[in-house]
């Protein structure tokens, strides 16, 4: 039989949950330790849809990248996500920077067919994001690649038409790492959420800055971590939600 427990321990194991950054809240949010789980939904988000799949699907935990408590709640209405799930009786684990660090980089890396040669930084210890290597491209080539990989909608990136053979990689919210790529001497970094006066620091650098979303560098989580839960505990039924998706609408 698998508790809750288990599976929380297994992944402290491979991604601690001690590492997450000051402002996370990555772990056990709700539920009982001794509770026995036979189905678990992963999703990267939390959202009111993915709430109501668990409650209807009647799953015993909810897996999710992002916590679903981020700060500290004064109120919890019955109809909100937390209330859905406590209602439900659906226990909640999330792991996000933690995952990060320890596991999401390097199946970003891995996808997208880039040899990790060292961390981009260090912050504590702890690392974050990579510097890669690949076979002599342009950005353009590399873009695509990103795109047909991550099932992109829409890419931002900028070009600086070098040829690009170290490539510096931060899923999720990356940009204020640009610093360390350029340091690295990388000709492209691929990240998320890039603000305007990245794209323009980047550019004067000579390092084409690829944005690829948020959701898209980081939703490779559901199915990663659903493979390594479902190795180790054969026992439990793992799914990806139905619901799980990107929120956002593009034209």
């Amino acid at each position: 039989m698998t508790r809750l427990i288990d599976i929380y321990n297994y992944i402290d194991e491979i991604a601690p949950f001690s590492v997450q950054e000051s402002y996370d809240n990555s772990g056990l949010i709700l539920g009982n330790g001794t509770k026995e789980i036979k189905s678990v939904l992963i999703a990267l988000d939390a959202t009111i849809d993915v709430a109501n799949e668990a409650e209807q699907k009647e799953v015993d935990l909810l897996l999710t990248h992002h916590p679903v408590i981020f700060k500290a709640l004064k109120h919890i209405a019955p109809e909100s996500v937390v209330g859905r799930l406590i209602l439900s009786d659906t226990a909640v684990i999330s792991a996000h920077t933690s995952f990060d660090s320890a596991q999401l980089n390097d199946m970003l890396c891995e996808r997208l067919s880039l040899d990790i040669e060292k961390p981009l930084c260090v912050d504590g210890g702890v690392p974050i994001g990579y510097v890669c290597t690949t076979d002599t491209t342009t950005v353009d080539d590399l873009a695509d690649r990103v795109k047909s990989v991550l099932g992109e909608n829409v890419l931002r990136y900028t070009d600086c038409k070098r040829a690009v053979t170290r490539v510096a990689v931060c899923g999720g919210s990356g940009g204020n790492f640009l610093p360390c790529a350029i340091a690295n001497n990388c000709e492209a970094f691929i990240t998320g959420d890039v603000k305007h006066d990245i794209f323009i620091d980047g550019y004067n650098a000579g390092v084409s800055v690829i944005d690829a979303g948020h959701f898209h560098t980081e939703n490779i989580f559901c199915e990663g971590v659903m493979t390594l839960l479902r190795k180790k505990f054969p026992d439990v039924s793992f799914s990806v939600a139905e619901t799980n998706r990107d929120i956002l609408s593009y034209k």
